[in-house]
């Protein structure tokens, strides 16, 4: 025992070793606390507030658990730390760090629980509009929330630590004029996300075609835009590209022109000719529901293989361009067979002189 005793009255680093014991004993007790203080949250509490009517109080205790429970940690390990005789130099900053964690825990937590009730509450309203604007500006309004909590979060940490912000925002405008040469691009990206904005081009949920890249527009932020291809991959494309190239929207096209260039064989009579025109007209008459009434059939041209018969229409907007063409082909392929008229394929015939 008196060995024990005098192993923790031995000083070590300005306190004894069983000063620096008992502060690291704080410091796991605080960790474990907070652990512990966590799974309650998550199990007892959190089964309490699901037998409440109101959504509001789950989405609260969902997104304050963790910062809660990481308080209480950091928390725990100040004490212990403080707890200790250091210099006062270690002092100050073991509270400047303190001070830090905890404004940023809180900003932590406010940009969660802003998440959440913008997730449960505006998000809905949303998805009911029929604006699609208001789906391209939500994700740059919680982008710019998020933005402005750590901003203000980082100012009041470094003023409370001690540091004189103004005297820092004033020493930035010594290298603004560096800072702007190496933001060019981010302001070009920034003037280029209002354009889309104002001039809306295309909107959230559109089918563009940009520089050889082909998909829907998943979001629009304030850097960059967001296309989903067809084959499922993400593109990111920054948006002064759209202010300076060509932009196909591909959904505000009023209907889809189909153009089907038929060619028939040359022992095709003027007569199965005419019928081949009827049959056409008749599959447009079927297909009427879902195509405008301006179409066209005729004989086009006599070409190098085959007899030509142009079928030209249009699909009408908001219907299923890739099914309704498909059917259509097919119709026009068992009606063509029907009738005996055969389509053409490259042939050629080769006349030889046979000499004596």
């Amino acid at each position: 025992m008196d060995a024990i005793k005098s192993f923790l009255e031995k000083d070590f680093y300005w306190n004894t070793v069983g000063e620096w014991l008992l502060a690291l004993g704080i410091i796991l007790a605080s960790v474990m606390a907070g652990r512990l203080l966590f799974w309650v949250l998550s199990n007892v509490v959190k089964k309490l507030t699901e037998r409440t009517e109101t959504k509001l109080d789950d989405i609260l205790l969902d997104m304050v658990e963790e910062p809660i429970a990481f308080a209480v940690a950091i928390l725990g390990i100040w004490y212990g730390l403080d707890s200790l005789n250091l210099p006062d130099v270690g002092h100050v900053w073991i509270n400047r760090i303190y001070y830090l964690l905890i404004i940023f825990n809180v900003a932590w937590l406010v940009n969660r629980v802003l998440d959440a009730l913008i997730q449960e509450y505006i998000v809905p309203i949303v998805e009911k509009s029929e604006s699609d604007l208001d789906d391209q500006l939500l994700p740059i309004l919680k982008k710019g929330i998020h933005a402005a909590v750590w901003i203000m979060a980082t100012i009041v940490g470094l003023n409370n630590a001690g540091y004189d912000v103004g005297a820092l925002i004033a020493g930035l405008g010594i290298g603004g004029l560096a800072f702007a040469l190496a933001a060019q691009d981010t302001v070009a990206n920034f003037f280029g996300g209002i354009t889309i904005f104002v001039d809306k081009p295309f909107t959230v949920n559109d089918w563009i075609i940009i520089n050889g890249h082909e998909g829907i527009v998943e979001e629009v932020g304030i850097r960059s835009t967001r296309i989903r291809t067809f084959p499922g991959r993400l593109i990111t494309i920054p948006n002064k590209v759209f202010a300076e190239s060509a932009i196909e929207n591909v959904s505000a096209e009023p209907s889809r022109r189909v153009i089907l260039m038929l060619g028939l064989t040359y022992d095709t009579s003027h007569t199965r000719i005419k019928e081949a025109l009827g049959i056409l007209a008749e599959i447009y008459e079927k297909f009427s529901p879902q195509l405008e009434e301006k179409h066209l059939e005729l004989f086009d041209s006599f070409g190098d293989f085959s007899l030509n018969v142009k079928f030209v229409y249009y699909i009408k907007k908001g219907e299923d361009v890739f099914q309704t063409n498909s059917a259509i082909n097919l119709e026009i392929l068992e009606r063509f067979n029907t009738a005996g008229l055969d389509f053409a394929f490259p042939t050629q015939t080769i006349h030889a002189t046979v000499q004596k």
